[in-house]
């Protein structure tokens, strides 16, 4: 995921053997504030510790943020990724911490993936059975190669592919930075719609991938959002090759907490986050404020007070204004509007446990499957069969929405959502008693719904650019005033790839060598920090 707009090898950042920077020895056990346990927050803490600063982690709820897994009642090696559950392969810082930690993972079951035995898709009443793409109707490769001529035809898609790969920064760079000014005020519809591949085919096929898309399936929920979010996402593969971890995707950031990594700095072996915190760490943030001798004041939710040397914040950018007493001068009024002009993603997941994977039998009247993969126009819009072996307890992802499609259920009960998923996946299996099958209580979330994250995750407007760069930029603050200075943002809302958890793992960089700087440290020699680079590399301006 080498992003267009700063096209940094995080990767090659973060394998380097003289590892990411130092602080002076005077500043050993500095201790800085993390708000925030999710994996952006629980990736700065670690690093940090490991530079013998004494991270303090901030969390409202629990280790992992919206890295959430869920058990059924009953069964807790039966789980549900409540929020991230797949993850591009291309994402190689985060798979830096994957590896480092020893999880495994596996294939997810996408729609036509590899690892997907079957997948219908149901569209206006038509069911259309497939094991692989080449079994679809024409005209759904004609959708497909629709969206890839217009991605080549107005965006470049091919050759920035290719600049990718070869991790060419100046053909990145010079490709997208002509882009950034012609499209950042086209939403992803106008862009498909004023193509001329999409206008010779027609709204039918425009309809089609609206509701099947690319990759992960329907994006017509994405449609409203800038066009740039989207050729981030495709440029860097990031719809494809998605693996999980084995045991529920919370099981990273809580492997972060838990490990004691060798070679620290001022910390004796055997130091983790965990032990650095008692065990536990601090409750939700109420406040935060400058204090009279410079440092960084923050005040918890019952009303214990410390001041920091710095402060990460990796919160919902939004959280800063509505849940924390923020105060006003800590940020410049531009960013201030960057952080509050965030548009912020629904999303809604049901899961249900199952007896066993009953769809792989095999109907005696067809041949196939007796269920699929689904993709479909109706309430449920995708349904995923998640298997655990065979005769073991299984989940159904009933449904999995967003936006519009995720309002939809937010008034509704776990129970009366499941009743009316059945009642869709009835029409396109009927005879299917899945129903009979379900186990327990179903789980479900709305994350608009949760006040520590108010949505799933940021997808830039029309015209965010702007904003997105600022939020982006901020950790690099040699031209803030003292003032403004000391607080810095991470989580993959200030990343350009928000959604994916690559973009947490990379801001938490950002922050770190932000941080390192402040208190007087360096980058490792012979490995310039994204600072370092920024300059040269780093988003465009369009002022």
């Amino acid at each position: 995921m080498l992003n267009p707009d700063f096209p940094f090898s995080y990767d090659h950042y973060l394998a380097h053997p003289a590892g990411l920077g130092s602080v002076p020895a005077a500043a050993y056990g500095t201790e800085v504030a993390v708000i925030g346990g999710g994996l952006s927050g629980l990736v700065a803490a670690y690093e940090l510790m490991k530079m013998g600063l004494k991270p303090v982690i901030f969390e409202a709820d629990q280790i992992g943020g919206r890295l959430r897994t869920a058990s059924f009642p009953g069964a807790p090696d039966v789980t549900a990724d409540l929020g991230g559950m797949r993850f591009p392969v291309s994402g190689r810082a985060f798979y830096h911490y994957v590896d480092l930690l020893g999880l495994s993972t596996e294939a997810f079951p996408n729609p036509l993936a590899e690892a997907t035995s079957s997948t219908v898709i149901e569209l206006a009443g038509k069911r259309h059975y497939a094991t692989t793409e080449a079994e679809l109707p024409e005209f759904f490769r004609e959708v497909a190669r629709a969206w890839k001529d217009a991605v080549n035809d107005g965006a470049a898609f091919s050759q920035m592919q290719d600049a990718i790969r070869a991790r060419d920064t100046r053909r990145i760079k010079e490709l997208w930075n002509a882009l950034v000014p012609e499209l950042d005020e086209e939403t992803f519809y106008g862009f498909i719609a004023g193509s001329a591949s999409f206008r010779k085919a027609g709204f039918g096929h425009r309809e089609a991938f609206g509701q099947v898309g690319f990759g992960t399936g329907g994006w017509d929920t994405d449609f409203p959002n800038s066009i740039l979010e989207i050729l981030r996402v495709v440029y860097t593969d990031a719809d494809d090759g998605h693996r999980s971890i084995s045991g529920g995707a919370q099981r990273l950031p809580e492997a972060l907490w838990r490990d004691t990594p060798s070679g620290l700095e001022f910390w004796p072996e055997g130091t983790s986050l965990s032990s650095l915190h008692a065990g536990s760490p601090r409750g939700a943030v109420a406040k935060i404020a400058r204090a009279g001798d410079g440092s960084l004041e923050i005040t918890e939710r019952w009303g214990r007070v410390q001041r920091f040397a710095a402060v990460v914040s990796t919160c919902q950018s939004w959280l800063l204004s509505t849940r924390i007493n923020t105060e006003e001068s800590l940020f410049a009024a531009p960013m201030w509007t960057a952080i509050e002009r965030s548009h912020y993603m629904q999303s809604s997941k049901t899961f249900v446990m199952v007896d066993r994977p009953f769809w792989k039998d095999i109907d005696p009247a067809t041949g196939r499957e007796t269920m699929s993969m689904t993709l479909t126009d109706r309430l449920n819009r995708a349904t995923y069969l998640l298997d655990n072996g065979p005769d073991k307890p299984a989940v159904i992802l009933l449904s999995y929405t967003w936006n519009d499609d995720a309002l939809k259920w937010l008034a509704l009960s776990a129970e009366e959502r499941v009743e009316l998923m059945l009642h869709s996946l009835a029409q396109i299996y009927p005879g299917v008693d899945i129903a009979s099958h379900i186990v327990g209580a179903p789980i479900t979330v709305s994350w608009e719904a949760d006040p520590n994250f108010m949505g799933a995750f940021k997808a830039n407007l029309p015209g965010h650019y702007r904003y997105q760069q600022r939020l982006f930029t901020h950790f690099a603050q040699d031209g803030l005033p003292d003032s403004q200075r000391g607080i810095f943002l991470a989580g993959d809302d200030v990343s350009w790839t928000a959604g994916w958890a690559d973009g947490a793992v990379t801001t938490a960089l950002n922050a770190v060598w932000g941080v390192v700087r402040h208190l007087g440290g360096t980058s490792a020699e012979g490995n310039p920090g994204p600072g370092e680079l920024l300059p040269e590399i780093g988003p465009m301006s369009l002022d």
